[in-house]
């Protein structure tokens, strides 16, 4: 009997340590799996990916143009999906037809939803929520109930406010940019007369977020945005965020020496993952020479991890990558 108490006494501490019983420590792990139009690769209009809490929650994050629908199986079950703002390559005016369906450096998108918009069809199949800032809410929320959907699962957290989902807080973070919603996601007379025009309507200021996650890990996604006081004193200052995902495509938003002064100097993580980076970045998942990837990897004083498609990541509550990178 002491010998069989002496085991369950170490098994209790190895349990603990989340070390015994087949069990790792990626148990308590954050895990970001990006999802892009080829396998393997970081290709041009790459924007989504889901971050999934310990506890099961899975946050779909800028949608786009590279998840093929609501049918696209690498979607699973999503609880929360977040939109930095109305633009359609992070909306998704259009889309794949299938993972893998063209070339990295060539990606098409011949699927037409300009009027619904991916991110609204897929909040409707999956019956997740539509977390957003700004004046995004009620124009999200009118077309879900426009397909059926409940218009009430598009819900508002403001800057300096936060919204609890499963063990996730999510708040939103000021961008640097632009937000205007095109005449054709609006339809009808007020859409033909934006479009003639040329002009977009208002949709309040871009966002980014801060996500804080059960583990006590704290991820700020840059949204499109250039350099901002708010990351040294509110993501870096108040917030305290070790993961980042951070924007480095240029032209639009910060290139790749701007995305690491943000990085090196702002924000101080522990780990960061490049996005929006406008570039066939990768060949056989490998970084191609001469790309912003390769120029931001290069200049930033922390890892850098490439987000290829359908390769999860897993982040500790540091930020530090444990596995998949």
């Amino acid at each position: 009997m002491k010998a069989t108490g002496k085991l369950f006494g170490l098994a209790g501490i190895l349990m603990s340590a989340g070390l015994a019983f087949g069990t790792s420590a990626q148990a308590n792990t954050v895990k970001v799996t990006p999802l892009g139009a080829v396998d393997g690769e970081f290709c041009p209009l790459d924007r989504a990916m889901i971050f999934e809490d310990p506890d099961g929650t899975r946050i779909l994050y800028d949608t786009g143009r590279t998840v093929a629908g609501p049918d696209d199986a690498r979607l699973g079950n999503i609880d929360v999906v977040l939109l930095s703002h109305m633009h359609g390559d992070h909306l998704g005016d259009r889309h794949i037809e299938a993972v893998n369906a063209s070339e990295c450096g060539k990606p098409s998108f011949p699927v037409d939803v300009r009027s619904v918009s991916n991110t609204v069809q897929i909040a409707k199949a999956k019956d997740a929520l539509i977390v957003t800032g700004s004046e995004m809410p009620p124009i999200l929320g009118g077309k879900l109930e426009s397909i059926g959907g409940d218009p009430k699962k598009s819900v508002l957290v403001r800057f300096g406010a936060s919204r609890m989902v499963g063990g996730v807080s999510i708040t939103t973070v000021p961008a640097v940019h632009s937000n205007g919603v095109s005449g054709d996601f609006l339809g009808g007379p007020l859409g033909e007369m934006l479009k003639t025009s040329g002009v977009t309507a208002y949709a309040g200021p871009p966002t980014g977020y801060v996500l804080t996650f059960s583990n006590g890990l704290a991820v700020y996604l840059s949204g499109d945005t250039g350099i901002t006081a708010e990351q040294d004193k509110v993501v870096r200052g108040h917030y305290g965020a070790k993961l980042v995902v951070m924007n480095i495509g240029d032209t639009y938003t910060t290139g790749p020496s701007e995305a690491a002064y943000v990085i090196n100097d702002l924000i101080q993580p522990a780990s960061v993952i490049p996005s929006h980076a406008n570039e066939w970045a990768t060949d056989g998942g490998q970084v191609r020479e001469g790309t912003r990837t390769e120029a931001f990897i290069a200049a930033v004083n922390v890892p850098a991890h490439v987000p290829l498609s359908g390769k999860t990541m897993e982040f500790d509550a540091g930020g530090l990558c444990t596995m998949g990178c």
